[in-house]
C-alpha cells in the first residue's frame, strides 16, 4: 500500500518548522527597520550640520563688512554685508544672534548695527539650533584679515571654521 498524504505528526512538525522562521524573519526586518530610523535620524543631523557650514563659510568668504559685538565669555553677535544670500537678495546684511540660548541668522535689506534690534527692521529668521558657545575671533594681524568662527551646540557637536573673506 502506497501512501498519498502527509500524516498529522508531519503537519504539526512543519507549521512549527515555519512558525519559527517567520519568527526570525520579523524579527530581522524590525531591527532593519530600527537601524533605518537610526540611520536616517543621523543623517539629517549631518545634513543640519553641513548647511549651516556651508552658510557660514559662504557668508564669511563673501562678506564686505563684519562687525563683532563681544557679548559675554561664551557668546558673540556678529553683523556683516555679505554677497552671499539664502534669499535671493543683492548684498544684503547677515546678523548672527543668540538669544535664549538658541542661534538665529536674521538676512534683512537694512544695515544691522546693534543688539536688541531696531522695531522698524525687516528681516528674514532662520533658527540654526540651540548652542553653548558661539564665538568669532577676529585675527590679531592686521595684514591678515581671517576670522574664527567656533560654535557649539547642545548636543555637543562642534563646528570650528577658518574664514578668510575673498576681497581681503
Amino acid at each position: 500500500m502506497t501512501r498519498r498524504a502527509f500524516t498529522l505528526i508531519e503537519l504539526l512538525i512543519s507549521i512549527i518548522i515555519l512558525t519559527i522562521l517567520m519568527l526570525f524573519l520579523y524579527k530581522s526586518y524590525a531591527n532593519l527597520n530600527r537601524s533605518n530610523a537610526l540611520l536616517n535620524e543621523e543623517v539629517q543631523k549631518i545634513s543640519k550640520i553641513q548647511k549651516i557650514k556651508r552658510t557660514l563659510i559662504l557668508d564669511f568668504t563673501r562678506a564686505l563688512s563684519v562687525n563683532i559685538l563681544p557679548q559675554d565669555t561664551k557668546i558673540d553677535i556678529g553683523f556683516l554685508q555679505t554677497t552671499h544670500s539664502l534669499y535671493k537678495r543683492i548684498n544684503p546684511y547677515v546678523g548672527y544672534i543668540v538669544k535664549d540660548e538658541k542661534l538665529y541668522r536674521i538676512e534683512s535689506f537694512k544695515v544691522l548695527r546693534e543688539f536688541p534690534l531696531v522695531a522698524d527692521s525687516e528681516f528674514v529668521v532662520e533658527e540654526l539650533g540651540e548652542i553653548k558657545i558661539f564665538r568669532i575671533y577676529k585675527s590679531g594681524d592686521a595684514k591678515v584679515n581671517s576670522y574664527l568662527v567656533h560654535l557649539l551646540f547642545k548636543d555637543t557637536t562642534e563646528i570650528l571654521l577658518k574664514l578668510n573673506p575673498l576681497d581681503a
